[in-house]
């Protein structure tokens, strides 16, 4: 790498969706054909103008995700492929991944996809029962799915992520596992299998929130899993996975050798990567970035960019809680090397601690969750944000 100029990923944020499924707290919204062409414009115009500091050369991923990115008409997203390289040279072996929902698109639109250099789909499923489906409001049945993947295949795609969500209202491990045992058998290369999580200002969180609410109206409260239940999913989705040749390597994904997520991997491990379209952040050389969520604005005066120089402390939590969701966890001796610091100095206590409760292991020089330590993550983690 020459002097000065650095390496990074890309994300690209496309807002526009079918339908708001009920889950959903993502930057995400319909829009008419002329509202999402003149975004389309207003991105290229941003990823070929915007300036970077070091000079960005080497783009190593490119991930389009929303929204639902493909609900753009192929010729838009041909217009943005091309202003990406236009403005970065794409290494030859960068992964370049587009998020796909079933009922918006076809056999021709994935062919078209694949020959303008993507090469690898996350298609969002979210469960194989159709039930849980609409109780999702997703656009799509499990046959639908089940064409959008077969198409896929056809359409010369080897890199396959499916996404579920386990956890919903009503489930229970039997059915879970089916959902798994499911997907597992079409083998896909990536896995990504997250749990429910009710976030505010969503539809679920309206109807789910308040059970005391709902028993005034006389209605039946919403049966969400038991932790125990939860947990039990959790165990479930590792030894079916595992049983048909998928490694975890980060607490909600599960890939076949040689498919990890680069992109995703890259955010984990805190590489460069730049963010470009509404609501779309990165980082470069520790300089965070973040764009406004006004689409209006963004089109009729370009991004709202706000910028925030992370602190030594930002740097070595977040190298902390982000390096523990991999499976492989964090070593002291990297954080040693990166921060000039004792990693016994700043976290001998709370790691002893932890290691104590049976929630991380200590292997010479690597630190990891262990399985209880996942089932409580989010606790583990906040541990290593420092006072």
């Amino acid at each position: 790498m020459n002097e000065g100029k650095v390496s990074t990923e890309i994300y690209i944020h496309i807002p526009f969706c079918v339908k708001k499924c009920a889950y959903c707290d993502f930057l995400s919204f319909a829009g008419n054909e002329e509202l999402k062409h003149r975004y389309v414009s207003a991105l290229i115009y941003e990823i070929e103008h915007r300036v970077y500091k070091p000079k960005v050369e080497d783009v190593t991923s490119v991930f389009i995700g929303g929204g639902t990115p493909s609900i753009l008409q192929i010729d838009e997203i041909e217009r943005i492929m091309h202003a990406v390289r236009r403005r970065y040279r794409i290494l030859p072996r960068a992964e370049v991944t587009i998020e796909v929902n079933p009922g918006t698109v076809d056999y021709k639109k994935l062919r078209e996809m694949h020959e303008l250099g993507i090469n690898r789909l996350s298609i969002g499923l979210q469960s194989t029962n159709n039930e849980e489906l609409k109780l999702l409001v997703r656009i799509h049945s499990y046959e639908e799915f089940l064409a959008t993947y077969d198409a896929a295949r056809d359409a010369g795609f080897t890199n396959i992520n499916v996404d579920l969500i386990g956890a919903l209202p009503t489930q229970k491990p039997l059915t879970w596992r089916e959902n798994v045992v499911k997907v597992a058998e079409l083998k896909p290369e990536h896995i990504s299998a997250y749990s429910l999580i009710i976030e505010e200002g969503t539809r679920f969180y309206a109807l789910y929130s308040d059970d005391e609410a709902r028993r005034q109206r006389g209605e039946r409260p919403i049966a969400l899993p038991t932790e125990e239940e939860e947990r039990e999913m959790d165990r479930i989705t590792k030894e079916v996975l595992e049983s048909y040749g998928y490694h975890r390597y980060e607490i909600s994904n599960y890939a076949l050798p040689g498919f990890e997520c680069e992109h995703n991997k890259g955010y984990w491990t805190r590489k460069n990567y730049l963010g470009f379209g509404i609501g779309a952040a990165g980082m470069l050389e520790g300089i965070r970035y973040q764009n406004g969520k006004d689409i209006m604005h963004y089109i009729e005066s370009g991004p709202d960019i706000s910028e925030q120089m992370l602190t030594r402390k930002d740097e070595v939590e977040e190298y902390m809680f982000l390096g523990l969701r991999m499976d492989k966890g964090v070593t002291m001796s990297e954080f040693e090397r990166l921060f000039n610091i004792p990693f016994r100095d700043v976290y001998g206590e709370t790691t002893d601690s932890l290691e104590r409760d049976g929630l991380i292991e200590v292997d010479g020089d690597a630190i990891r969750l262990t399985e209880h330590g996942r089932d409580i993550s989010n606790y583990v983690l906040s541990e290593y944000i420092i006072g």
